[in-house]
């Protein structure tokens, strides 16, 4: 396994890069704005596709690099279903995993810090983001913080799992690196308490100044959902009723870019066909299910995702691979079901 721990000295954070292999698929955890350009030469250096950025929370002491990586790289966000991001590709909640080429990573729920942090867990190791810090514990007092919550998150879930586990949390302002379950669980002194109570009364006594970029930081992190245009200024995005209107002609084909566990989460488009993201160039290739259904039978292509994200980032590929009249929906499925619209068991074509 490839693993690399960056730091961001103004905010003191840490970002990881982790890949099974050389030349294969990567995913970013915690990523930095002001460093995109050096995770992009370290994916280059190492012959790595970033495939998936995601976030341990919505950060108030920096801005994210998950809408600049997406943007150059066509990359999957990642957040928890709980963030007040405006869009990501992907949202997860306990208990799912996050999956690249050869690596699966646990995803559970940890709040506390904020209401929407999560915690990663990679084999023998955890990403912690600002739950759990290396002798100490993220602040519970702002974006929903709840010190029972954390306390929670702590004892009931993260001081659950084996003592060698290792922790890489999201910052470190005294520089250590790494440390273990084990190792916090006997020496972190904000862990030393035999309540709920006596924790909450610790963290709800710290009184600390807001983090000096918070005001700008959290509306940022907010704001990164790509632009999914609409039916007055892009021809290629269309609304829930130009798509039904379309379909019902039998020129167009509804393309579901999810991947199956998705899917099965939360059902899918009556008629639609299966062409997972990750594996687009294959099938918009030549030879490709996709270009044939375009090129040869003369179908339509609408796209769609879970949010719209990943569908106006299919257009622009498959437009940049010689694709004529491909579309998508704008809102993705998340939009149909608002709207009361049917969906189906991918696996027994039954509404649900």
């Amino acid at each position: 396994m490839l693993f690399r721990q960056l730091f961001d000295a103004e905010s003191s954070t840490y970002t990881y890069l982790v890949a099974s292999r050389p030349g294969g698929e990567a995913l970013i955890i915690d990523s930095v704005l002001e460093h995109t350009d050096q995770y992009l030469r370290l994916l280059e250096e190492l012959n790595l596709k970033l495939v998936k950025v995601v976030d341990t929370h919505t950060h108030a002491d920096h801005i994210t690099a998950m809408g600049a990586l997406r943007d150059r790289t066509n990359c999957v966000t990642v957040m928890g279903e709980e963030s007040g991001a405006d869009v990501v590709s992907m949202r997860v909640r306990e208990g799912d995993t996050i999956d690249i080429e050869g690596l699966c990573i646990d995803v559970i729920y940890t709040p506390g810090h904020t209401s929407d942090s999560y915690t990663f867990k990679l084999s023998d190791r955890i990403f912690t983001g600002d739950t759990l810090f290396i002798r100490g514990t993220g602040r519970t007092d702002f974006q929903n913080g709840n010190s029972e919550a954390q306390y929670d998150s702590i004892f009931n879930k993260l001081l659950c799992l084996p003592d060698e586990t290792l922790v890489f949390p999201g910052h470190d302002y005294k520089g250590e690196t790494i440390s273990s379950i084990g190792e916090e669980r006997r020496y972190n002194p904000r862990l030393q308490v035999s309540s709920a109570a006596e924790y909450a009364e610790i963290m709800d006594n710290l009184n600390l100044a807001n983090p000096k970029m918070m005001d700008v930081a959290v509306p940022a992190n907010q704001k990164i959902g790509a632009a999914q245009g609409d039916a007055l200024n892009a021809s290629w995005a269309l609304g829930i009723d130009e798509v039904k209107n379309r379909c019902s002609g039998g020129n167009c084909v509804l393309i579901d870019l999810r991947e199956e566990t998705e899917r099965e989460q939360h059902g899918v488009i009556p008629g639609s066909v299966h062409a997972p993201y990750g594996e687009l160039d294959g099938y918009v290739g030549e030879g490709g299910l996709l270009r044939e259904m375009a090129e040869k039978a003369d179908r339509r292509l609408i796209y769609y995702c879970a949010y719209g994200e990943r569908s106006v980032m299919a257009v622009q590929i498959s437009e940049g691979m010689g694709l004529k009249g491909v579309y998508h929906l704008v809102g993705g499925i998340d939009a149909w079901k608002r709207a009361y619209e049917e969906v189906i068991s991918p696996a027994k074509g039954t509404a649900i």
